[in-house]
C-alpha cells in the first residue's frame, strides 16, 4: 500500500527556516522520484522541488533557498527551507512520480500518489 505523509509545517517569521519531511511507505525511494508542490490560497498548485536518483530540480523562486534531500534508510524525503518569505506561505504536498526529466517534473499529472499536505505560514 503506497503512502506518503508530509509533516513539518508551521508558523515562521520572514527569514526563518523550516524542514519539511515526506515519509513514504510501500515502495523504494530508489525506484521513483519525489516532488514537493505547494498551493497558496486562490492559486494553482506549483512545483517547488524534485528528487530522483542523482538529480535534484528546483523552481526558480526557491533556488538557493530550499534544499531537497532524501534518506533511504528512513524512507524519507526532506525539504529544507531557508530565508523564508511571506510568498512561500502555502500548503506543501509531496507526491510520487516516475523518474522524470527536468522538462516534466513540474507537471502534476505525472504524480500518482500524494501526501495529505502540511501548512507553512510565513508571517511576522
Amino acid at each position: 500500500d503506497v503512502q506518503l505523509q508530509a509533516s513539518g509545517g508551521g508558523l515562521v517569521q520572514p527569514g526563518g527556516s523550516l524542514r519539511l519531511s515526506c515519509a513514504v511507505s510501500g515502495f523504494a525511494l530508489d525506484d521513483y522520484g519525489i516532488g514537493w508542490f505547494r498551493q497558496a490560497p486562490g492559486k494553482e498548485r506549483e512545483g517547488v522541488s524534485f528528487i530522483n536518483v542523482g538529480r535534484k530540480f528546483y523552481a526558480n523562486s526557491v533556488k538557493d533557498r530550499f534544499t531537497i534531500s532524501r534518506d533511504n534508510a528512513k524512507n524519507t524525503v526532506y525539504l529544507q527551507m531557508n530565508s523564508l518569505k511571506p510568498e512561500d506561505t502555502a500548503i506543501y504536498y509531496c507526491g510520487r512520480a516516475p523518474r522524470l526529466p527536468f522538462s516534466l517534473w513540474r507537471t502534476s499529472n505525472y504524480y500518482s500518489y500524494w501526501g495529505q499536505g502540511t501548512l507553512v505560514t510565513v508571517s511576522s
